[in-house]
């Protein structure tokens, strides 16, 4: 049978690694198709600098993007180059010559994924992103196919790898953030500015897909409440294992009475939570289901050979539509339309607090705090200080009974003005469902 072929745009780690599952893994992948998946066209900007793997020799090789776009061969476009300016340009320049699009662009698909699907439809071609989200996890088609009969009411994931390996150093080897940060970069897991990883924003372009997939709603990045890692260090961890707990980078939605929540923030969760035991650069999400209720998918979030997995597998299916059609494609938000997401206020969320202290030691210092939280009708729960000798910087913790969120930020931001205190106070919900 005639090959589907396909064109690559941008040959960077997840395009290499793309190239070489389709190279090396060319004989199953057709085992299973029952026809070949045939490289075309390949597109960088350094391209001639770039060497395919033995198999692809035939492919033509160019910088310009719209070569792929408009070749008449070609019948499926990766775009696999990142970003939202060129990348949307080269998906609805494939849109518009007919062509189908896989893409494992998060933060494109997070701001503009379902109108891009509505032009797809419109062209009559398809739209897969199953890499845009855990790379090495199928997390997009459980939700959006295998577990779709359920009605899904709270979803939690570890969705950034170089934020979860961070944090999981720190709380291994008791070193400093500031430290691992710079060993994530010398290895290749952090980029040169770790923004987008360490303070959130990552986690939250691929929160958006998901929330959107689970709940059939268009979410607006910037209506998740987001913040970062950058102020964890060993001393959270050793207060958070005094509570039997461990702290991850969460990336939450929830239903409630109001709406959904949703938020992308460190948290302590419990050490016997499922979540607690995922370490290093991995990802997972938990989906908890009315009917089918709790469900966990586990596994590599990025890196070049996992995510390449992803991105091939959806040229396989994009392929078996092309070659033998179907009678109605699934869309890749899981819903024929997305509904309008309102944004609810995280504020109002009730849930316990860890509030972490750095302080000049001096009498009356719990009292003055006490005072702040009495104020505001906040509940201690329990006061803790482990050993130290350096009294002049001395950490310890209160952790309150649940309370909203709108009060602990009125009660630290008062706090903060203290003249004992040698930095704001640290504030972290702790998540005992999890």
């Amino acid at each position: 049978m005639q090959p589907v072929r396909v064109g690559i745009v941008g040959v960077g780690n997840v395009g290499g690694g793309t190239l070489t599952i389709l190279a090396e893994n060319a004989d199953a992948i057709a085992l299973k198709l029952g026809f070949p998946l045939e490289v075309r066209a390949v597109c960088d900007l350094k391209i001639a600098e770039k060497k395919l793997p033995p198999g692809l020799e035939r492919a033509e090789r160019t910088t310009d993007w719209r070569a792929v776009v408009t070749h008449p061969e070609v019948e499926i476009v990766a775009e696999l180059v990142g970003g939202t300016t060129v990348a949307e340009q080269i998906i609805l320049g494939a849109i518009e010559h007919g062509k189908s699009v896989v893409t494992a662009n998060k933060e494109l698909m997070a701001l503009r994924g379902a109108e891009i699907w509505e032009r797809a439809i419109a062209a009559g071609i398809n739209l897969a992103m199953e890499a845009s989200v855990a790379g090495g996890i199928p997390i997009h088609a459980v939700l959006r196919e295998g577990i779709s009969g359920d009605r899904i009411v709270a979803l939690y994931g570890i969705l950034n790898g170089t934020s979860n390996y961070i944090l999981t150093e720190i709380e291994r080897r008791g070193a400093s953030f500031a430290e691992v940060l710079a060993e994530a970069q010398r290895l290749g897991y952090a980029e040169a500015d770790p923004s987008a990883d360490v303070d959130g924003y990552d986690a939250r372009s691929k929160l958006a897909i998901l929330a959107a997939l689970a709940f059939g709603l268009k979410i607006t990045p910037s209506d998740i409440y987001t913040e970062g890692i950058r102020r964890i260090g060993p001393t959270d961890f050793q207060y958070a294992h005094a509570l039997g707990h461990t702290i991850r980078l969460i990336a939450m939605a929830r239903q409630t009475p109001e709406g959904l929540l949703l938020s992308v923030r460190p948290a302590l969760i419990p050490q016997s939570a499922i979540l607690a035991g995922v370490r290093s650069a991995y990802n997972a999400v938990w989906v908890k289901g009315l009917y089918g209720e709790d469900t966990f998918y586990y596994g590599r979030g990025a890196g070049p050979r996992p995510t390449g997995v992803a991105v091939v597998s959806d040229l396989m299916r994009v392929a078996r539509e092309i070659r033998y059609g179907s009678p109605a494609r699934v869309s890749p938000f899981a819903h024929e339309r997305l509904g309008e997401y309102r944004p609810i206020p995280i504020t109002e969320q009730k849930r316990a607090w860890y509030l972490r202290f750095r302080v000049d030691d001096r009498p009356g210092i719990i009292a003055a705090l006490a005072g702040i939280l009495a104020a505001k009708r906040i509940s201690i729960e329990a006061v803790l200080q482990l050993p130290c000798e350096v009294k002049h910087d001395l950490p310890f913790v209160i952790t309150l009974e649940p309370t909203t969120e709108q009060a602990v930020r009125q009660a630290v931001e008062e706090m903060a003005r203290l003249d004992f205190l040698r930095e704001p106070p640290l504030a972290l919900p702790m998540e005992p469902g999890l």
